[in-house]
């Protein structure tokens, strides 16, 4: 005769853990103001400065929050972002950081993202250039 060792499934004696805590969904911010509020006072002056300098070289973008972060939409189109992490702040530009790779060798990017110290902003000149590229790569169907 064959006999099958089963084994039932004892109770565990480990204390029951406390439930695990979700990790929260960015908040939802309606608009530029709304996130540049959240943030230190140090990155919030590079946003903002990045922000003029955006909306000066765009004027015609509309301001919008995309994916929980601002952003500017130029016909429809979502044209750039910029935004902050723990220990910086950012623009995505998209692809066009392709073709300046030259000018954006001092920061730290990768696929269509530039990351720069708040003490050590973009320069104006530089983010008029990768905004009017962009423009001219998003109006090309």
């Amino acid at each position: 005769m064959i006999t099958i060792n089963r084994q039932m499934s004892k109770p565990s004696k480990k204390k029951p853990s406390a439930p695990r805590k979700r990790r929260q969904a960015a908040a939802k911010f309606k608009t530029h103001e709304d996130y540049l509020a959240t943030l230190s006072p140090d990155k919030r002056a590079a946003l903002e400065k990045l922000r003029r300098t955006i909306k000066a070289a765009a004027p015609e973008a509309d301001e919008c929050v995309s994916y929980g972060i601002p952003a500017f939409r130029f016909n429809g189109k979502l044209l750039v972002f910029y935004g902050a992490g723990k220990d910086h702040c950012a623009f995505y530009p998209g692809s066009t950081i392709q073709s300046l790779k030259a000018d954006l060798q001092d920061y730290d990017t990768s696929t269509g993202t530039i990351r720069f110290s708040p003490d050590k902003p973009l320069p104006a000149a530089l983010v008029r250039k990768l905004v009017k590229l962009r423009i001219a790569e998003r109006s090309n169907p």
